[in-house]
């Protein structure tokens, strides 16, 4: 049981970076953004949501790449 959780762990950094690389994609605010004159911020939606959950759920990543 021990080891599940801990996977859980390391999955969830992961699967919300993908989300939100694909929500960027899916919502016309990918490489559309990147390129534009004028790139603009979008701070509304869920991109920026599952960006955050990624960096709060780093911490078993840190602790595994520091070697704990």
């Amino acid at each position: 049981m021990h080891r599940t959780a801990e996977w859980l762990r390391l999955a969830a950094t992961p699967t919300f970076a993908a989300m939100a690389l694909l929500t960027g994609i899916l919502e016309g605010g990918g490489m559309e953004a990147l390129c534009a004159a004028e790139p603009r911020l979008s701070i509304g939606g869920m991109m920026p949501m599952y960006l955050l959950m990624s960096a709060l759920h780093s911490p078993p990543w840190l602790a595994l790449i520091s070697g704990r």
